[in-house]
């Protein structure tokens, strides 16, 4: 029954499509083909009925509530990583060896070559790479 009704979507898709595709063009068409083939990629690849069937079933939607809360943790455990400095210690919380080294020191102003094929942007890239000690 479901595969049916997947069916007659994509076919009701892929009949609009090919309307979509004459009057706006290919990419417009190509999109809308690429849209109507998912109900039957979802009814062939059983997600269609793991939908239905989790709207009854209450130990699938602790199983989707699951897999949100790894998902949260995973996004969680990244942003707490990113925020960690070089040396593996929090940026921002105490103080490194490197930190206290360009602590009191002025910014310098970003040195150009004299060239006419000069880069401004590199070297801005470059006066950002030796300030942090990356040569």
């Amino acid at each position: 029954m479901l595969f049916m009704i997947s069916l007659g979507i994509t076919v009701l898709g892929l009949v609009i499509s090919y309307g979509v595709g004459k009057r706006r063009g290919a990419a417009s068409g190509l999109r809308g083909v690429s849209l109507s083939l998912i109900p039957l990629a979802a009814a062939l690849t059983g997600v269609t009925e793991f939908i239905a069937d989790l709207v009854l079933s209450p130990a699938r939607w602790v199983g989707v509530a699951l897999a949100g809360l790894a998902v949260l943790l995973y996004l969680v455990s990244g942003v707490m990583l990113s925020r960690r400095g070089p040396g593996g210690a929090l940026e921002g919380g105490g103080r490194t060896a490197r930190g206290e080294q360009g602590a009191g020191r002025p910014r310098r102003a970003v040195e150009r070559s004299a060239g006419p094929a000069a880069d401004p942007e590199m070297a801005e890239i470059e006066e950002i790479l030796r300030r942090r000690g990356i040569t």
